[in-house]
């Protein structure tokens, strides 16, 4: 199959703008890691930083070495800038579905997926983790365009209904106030036949996390040093990440989080279960098997399971 993504949606809110990628310019190893959001992304980040670093934690706070590059935290020039400067292999964060971001031949993707229910439980706790202050400065900056971001509101059913229910683009049918989870997989999965994109799971990782970084680090083509692997799987563990929240949260120099440890907040699979009704998730399974394409839809409720 010849078949290579095009952009064919311009994603821009009070978070985003897919915009900013027509800046970017790839350099031949870059890796560039994809989620529609709260499904295993800063995990993979620091699973990608011991690959490259080869050490249990990077050496600077990860919002130094792997910035969100279609966030609108911070100018792009200042962030290109900030890419420009990097020294070692680059590993960049995306939340924007395949049909909204530019697409290179010369890069490794790696997109991590997760079922919904855990992907918006998660969200709940980050969205509720926010600085009022925060969300305030990324609806009201000057240049912001699109739907804005409400603050959360003080009861999580009606919540994930909307979610589940309501778009924030025209295109999409799901996901607000953010973007389509089920959206944003499916762009991603319509081109799995391409080899420069790598599929992981949450679950998967969680169930063997050796054994999926040794597939992480084969794709990337980097070699494996056993003298120093125990300590690259150890420093990626959920523990490990949520006890050095400062220096691997994202956000965390803008002062984004009310508490940044709580940004790694469970780590676990079936989180939505006492949070969710199971007339709601029932909803949820009828809603990802019109959504999602037969296989996706598998996938992204178990993952790679043998």
């Amino acid at each position: 199959m010849n078949k290579k993504p095009s952009q064919l949606h311009h994603y821009q809110n009070s978070v985003m703008n897919s915009a900013r990628w027509a800046q970017f310019e790839p350099r031949d190893d870059d890796i560039i890691i994809t989620t529609s959001y709260k499904a295993g992304t800063t995990w993979m980040q620091g699973i990608c930083a011991a690959l490259v670093f080869q050490q249990p934690e990077p050496p600077l706070p990860q919002d130094d070495l792997t910035p969100w590059l279609d966030a609108n935290f911070a100018p792009i020039e200042e962030v290109i800038t900030q890419l420009d400067g990097l020294t070692h292999r680059r590993y960049i964060k995306t939340h924007c579905p395949l049909d909204g971001a530019l697409y290179y031949d010369n890069v490794k993707y790696i997109f991590v997926g997760r079922d919904g229910r855990d992907v918006f439980a998660s969200m709940w706790n980050h969205w509720n983790n926010m600085m009022t202050e925060s969300i305030d400065g990324l609806n009201n900056a000057p240049d912001r365009s699109g739907p804005t971001l409400p603050h959360p509101p003080e009861d999580v059913q009606p919540a994930f209904d909307e979610w589940l229910s309501k778009g924030s683009f025209e295109w999409e049918q799901d996901g607000y106030p953010f973007w389509s989870h089920f959206h944003h997989a499916q762009t991603w999965w319509d081109f799995r036949h391409l080899d420069n994109i790598l599929f992981v799971h949450f679950s998967d990782l969680l169930k063997d996390t050796d054994g999926e970084m040794r597939k992480i680090s084969n794709y990337l083509d980097i070699p494996i040093d056993e003298n120093v692997w125990p300590t690259l799987v150890e420093g990626v563990s959920f523990n490990s990440m949520k006890a050095n929240a400062d220096k691997m949260a994202p956000g965390v120099a803008g002062g984004l989080w009310k508490d940044n440890s709580q940004f790694f907040h469970k780590g676990e699979n079936q989180r939505w279960r006492g949070l969710l009704s199971e007339a709601q998730s029932e909803r949820y399974e009828e809603v990802a098997g019109a959504r999602l394409s037969p296989d996706l839809c598998q996938w992204l409720a178990q993952g790679n399971q043998e």
